[in-house]
């Protein structure tokens, strides 16, 4: 075992009594050593209840012949940082979780690992830092949140989003909203919509690096249960040798892709599998998410789409087990897949049975022939970006407008919020990328008072930052080459024309190459006053790629 190369030994003495120092046994010591990396934490709803997730793991651990030793690993709430200075951090910690993990296992020598996670750079980081150790390991996620109501009427997340406008607009006061605040979402859990976190805990599912039926239980005794299983599993995985690696293959990330375009999934999912790729070493083409969503129907609506259902539905309705059943059935993923359930893809949907389908439909009754994302190219993104088509209004899928231009997110909600955006306006936001930002901030807050002030069938937005699952509406990121590196978007100016074709794949700006290239002449790249010299982001400003390969560090 690889933990005996710190327990066994005439010159482990130390080593050996620094563990009974803290209560552990002679026997404890003989025994696989299995890390429970529990992201517990009391910033954010989805993490504060994750103790209770990490206890249950521990005793299935025990009771399968393991001695467990927990330790923690940051997180940080996209929701508390969202629309503030705080959102330059989320996407940059991926890679300092990751870098956590790595130095715990490493520095420690632990035998396999269990990673409790839930919220939405913590899954992928985790799954990066799996896939680089490479030692046994399976995910457990916190589940999703409960369904809010008010006055008898669902209410979610992004159903607040919209009131904000509605206060904007005076069609519902201050009291109205702060009534909605309190009940609109109810309880521990990642946030009631198909955002990062719930996007992501239903790939992990779908790549095989959790159980089945894990991703969309709510936080309920039977996710304690499955907790419990996952510990009981993970010294099987042990036992057998079964490694992340096993799992998570090309065919693997290309079973997450498709169901990722079947529910029309968070487009930061782009970012991670990409990442995921990346990091465990598989060779890899973002065009794959282009080219599969020509033939993965689109099955599950989900809020922010308009009439999109809640996660409690999509459990109810057989969860995502039940959809890769389906997306099986039509020969849409590779069965074969080795899962850390020790079977298959194949083994695991078995017995799987969609139990609503309005909510989880057939496919011959799909929202659409095409998948929910989309990758646009054009002389504004050479090098491409992502739109969540899903949560297109039809009439958007296609618009030509006014580039209205802004250097930062803030200035945009302000022009928004202060009536300044009017119908057929594209608003640019821009020097948000990876570098830029730097860190990629979410665009969640101009997209919703985009939405609250009732344009998002009428006005389209542009950025090299990034969006949130809670997106909705005409909204093109992830646009590369980013502003800081002298992109295209960089070069915009106020009044330009712009296009975009979601269904052809197409985002052009209406000006010549000559003029472009005038431009491109004349620029010069902005500070970053606002970033600290010597901080964690100047760091990461300097070592980040761009969006469309994943915004990991570069290994140059």
């Amino acid at each position: 075992m690889r933990s005996h190369i710190t327990t066994k030994g005439l010159a482990r003495a130390t080593h050996r009594a620094l563990y009974y120092s803290m209560g552990f046994l002679p026997q404890d010591l003989e025994k696989p050593l299995v890390a429970i990396v529990n992201t517990q934490n009391e910033t954010m709803p989805g993490h504060i209840h994750l103790d209770s997730i990490a206890k249950a793991v521990r005793e299935g651990v025990i009771a399968a012949g393991g001695t467990p030793v927990e330790f923690p690993t940051i997180g940080v709430c996209d929701g508390i940082a969202q629309g503030n200075y705080g959102m330059h951090y989320p996407l940059a910690s991926r890679e300092l979780i990751a870098d956590s993990v790595e130095c715990m296992i490493e520095g420690h020598q632990y035998d396999a690992m269990v990673l409790v996670t839930n919220c939405d750079k913590i899954t992928p980081g985790l799954l990066m830092a799996a896939v680089r150790l490479n030692i046994p390991a399976i995910m457990i996620s916190g589940g999703p949140m409960a369904t809010g109501c008010v006055d008898g009427q669902e209410i979610g997340y992004t159903d607040l989003m919209a009131a904000q406008g509605d206060v904007a607009r005076g069609i519902i006061t201050l009291e109205e909203l702060g009534r909605r605040e309190r009940d609109a979402l109810p309880g521990c859990g990642a946030c009631n919509l198909l955002g990062t976190a719930n996007s992501m805990n239903y790939l992990t599912e779908a790549l095989g690096m959790a159980l089945p039926g894990c991703s969309a239980l709510a936080a309920t005794g039977r996710r304690i249960a499955l907790a419990k299983e996952t510990g009981l599993k993970i010294m099987e995985l042990f036992r057998k040798n079964i490694r992340p690696l096993d799992i998570v293959t090309l065919g693997a990330i290309e079973n997450a892709i498709v169901v990722d375009l079947a529910i029309g999934g968070s487009s930061n999912t782009v970012l991670h599998l990409t990442a995921l790729a990346k990091e465990a070493n598989i060779e890899f083409d973002i065009n794959t998410f282009a080219s599969k969503a020509q033939t993965v129907p689109h099955l599950v609506k989900m809020k922010p789409a308009a009439d999109g259902h809640y996660p409690a539905d999509i459990h109810n309705a057989g969860g995502i087990t039940a959809l890769m059943g389906q997306l099986a059935e039509q020969g849409l993923l590779h069965t074969d897949a080795m899962t850390v359930s020790a079977q298959t893809v194949a083994d695991n949907v078995a017995a799987s049975k969609v139990l609503n389908s309005t909510v989880i439909r057939p496919v011959d009754n799909a929202y659409s022939a095409k998948g929910g994302l989309q990758i646009l190219y054009g002389n504004l993104a050479p090098d491409g970006s992502i739109c969540k088509s899903a949560a297109v209004a039809p009439e958007m899928l296609h618009h030509k407008g006014p580039a209205r231009v802004f250097n930062q997110e803030e200035p945009a909600v302000e022009a928004i919020y202060g009536g300044q955006i009017k119908p057929g306006d594209v608003v640019v936001v821009r020097y948000e990328g990876p570098k830029g930002g730097p860190g990629m901030r979410e665009m969640l807050t101009p997209t919703a008072a985009i939405v609250g002030m009732g344009l998002s069938k009428e006005v389209a937005l542009v950025t090299d930052g990034r969006f949130s699952g809670a997106t909705a509406g005409a909204a093109v990121g992830h646009v590369s080459p980013e502003a800081a590196e002298g992109g295209p978007i960089a070069l915009i100016q106020e009044g330009d024309l712009i296009e975009i074709d979601i269904p052809q794949g197409i985002v052009h700006l209406h000006v010549s190459d000559e003029e472009l290239a005038a431009r491109k002449a004349a620029w010069v790249k902005p500070k970053q006053d606002h970033v600290k010299p010597g901080s964690y982001l100047s760091r990461y400003a300097k070592l980040v790629t761009s969006a469309m390969s994943g915004a990991v560090f570069s290994r140059d």
